[in-house]
């Protein structure tokens, strides 16, 4: 360590100690990370915890909540001042105003600070006065998570991998016949680059919509400023025997470099290695819908996730967290709402299961975690219908497309998972035994009583297991 590293860190230790001493039990300041591949809610999310942490007539399954303890909660500028903050007003009006709408999607890093003020509990509760708790909640891409992966990767693997995955999807057809036009060991030319990674881009818009989950490197779909930029101007090669100086492969590689060096490091040194809390979003019911690849691609990426949230995971990932781990990890299947209470139970049940592997194989050294299914924002409400001489559950919504109310019975989920994962896993083409609906749902219009944020589906409970030990 350099004498600037020891000084930093001191700095940074007595800067820790003397906000935990600040006020009469102190204060206490937790990084909260919301993270999930494209559609699964982070936006949403953050939005509706904020507003029912703001408003706390929905929360009784927040413990602090029931006991009365929270005083008063309140947003305070972020502290990080390099980063862009949390558009968190703007996406409530537009969730809760008179033509409710569901708001951008997360598309780079954002921060927002709320602090509430908490009675201390139990034998604390006669020893001292109020506390303060701080939750900076960190909104970041899942796709950016993927690229956790390419770091023990070299272009010639990665490249490899790629072209296995996508060789029979047909999303990819216009790519791969733009390869065929590409001869990598010849000299590099930037506008024959310039046109393979827009092709190699095309791909990768064409897949997330398809429902793929391995859409990556996570900033070709979100470049922001980095858009044009030599580091996302690459693309996955067929394998070269004899690739010389100054070829396409070998800028390819360079690039592919730069990206893992300039781009995936600084965000998981910068951003991830300080987080403390994790909520990881899963579209669960979005995956079932696009069919068994889908959901057996889902599984694979939330592996790579999950890669992520291993403090104990050798090499460079290691020397950013140092002794640092994420304490408790929420993975909750989102979209609730368009399934009847009674299935639940099962949507969590395949969640649990869609991530077994990989949860068995990572190392959380000590971090608590759980699965669960939620609604951030509920957008339907419940009613049976008969159909054919029997009686279905169903959910009824306003439309996205064209605004109408409608009724949707999705199918139900079955009772053990282990069977629709099995097909995953085999490589079916369609489910054997169902088929699964989908619908888009646009924000129901709301009327909302003094002292309640707006309805959801056990929100509460997360925010209980997230922060409730904090409280």
């Amino acid at each position: 360590m350099s004498i600037g590293d020891f000084v930093d860190d001191l700095t940074a230790r007595a800067e820790a100690l003397g906000q935990g001493l600040t006020g009469g039990f102190g204060t206490r300041t937790v990084r909260l990370g919301v993270t999930g591949l494209s559609r699964a809610g982070k936006t949403v999310f953050i939005t509706q915890l904020v507003a029912n942490l703001l408003e706390r007539g929905r929360m009784s399954g927040l413990r602090a909540v029931a006991e009365g303890r929270i005083l008063a909660a309140f947003l305070q500028p972020q502290p990080d001042d390099t980063v862009p903050r949390f558009d968190y007003e703007t996406h409530l009006a537009a969730l809760t105003g008179p033509d409710p709408h569901w708001p951008e999607s997360t598309r780079a890093v954002s921060e927002l600070r709320l602090s509430l003020r908490v009675a201390p509990s139990g034998l604390l509760a006669g020893l001292g006065g109020e506390r303060r708790v701080n939750i900076d909640i960190v909104d970041y891409p899942g796709e950016w998570l993927l690229d956790l992966g390419l770091m023990d990767m070299d272009f010639g693997r990665w490249s490899r991998e790629v072209m296995t995955r996508i060789a029979a999807r047909a999303e990819a057809a216009g790519y791969l016949k733009a390869l065929q036009a590409i001869d990598p060991a010849a000299p590099f030319d930037e506008v024959q680059a310039k046109s393979l990674s827009g092709h190699y881009d095309s791909y990768l818009k064409a897949a997330r919509a398809a429902g793929y989950s391995d859409c990556g490197p996570g900033r070709f779909l979100l470049p922001g400023e980095l858009e044009g930029s030599p580091v996302l101007t690459f693309a996955p090669l067929p394998r070269t025997e004899a690739a010389p100086r100054g070829s396409v492969w070998h800028e390819m590689a360079r690039r592919y470099e730069a990206y893992k060096s300039k781009v995936v490091r600084p965000f998981f040194r910068d951003h991830f290695a300080r987080i403390d809390r994790q909520v990881v979003l899963v579209d669960v019911l979005g995956a079932i819908h696009s069919g068994p690849r889908a959901v057996e691609d889902l599984r694979g990426a939330m592996e790579a996730v999950l890669g992520a949230f291993r403090p104990g995971r050798p090499g460079w990932l290691a020397g950013l967290l140092g002794g640092r781990r994420v304490e408790r990890i929420l993975f909750a299947a989102t979209k609730a709402d368009h399934l009847h209470h009674s299935q639940h139970a099962r949507l969590t049940r395949f969640l649990a299961a869609l991530l077994r592997s990989a949860r068995d194989r990572a190392d959380f050294a000590g971090a608590d975690t759980a699965a669960m299914a939620i609604a951030a924002l509920r957008a339907t409400v419940e009613e049976s219908h008969e159909r054919g001489g029997e009686v279905v559950d169903c959910v009824r919504g306003r439309l996205l497309a064209g605004g109408r109310e409608a009724a949707l019975f999705p199918g139900e989920l079955p009772e053990s998972p282990a069977a629709m994962l099995a097909e995953a896993h085999g490589g079916a083409e369609h489910w054997l035994d169902a088929d699964y609906a989908v619908m888009a749902f646009a924000p129901a219009r709301l009327s909302l009583r003094p002292g309640d944020g707006p309805p959801h589906i056990r929100l509460d409970r997360a925010a209980e297991f997230l922060i409730g030990d904090l409280l």
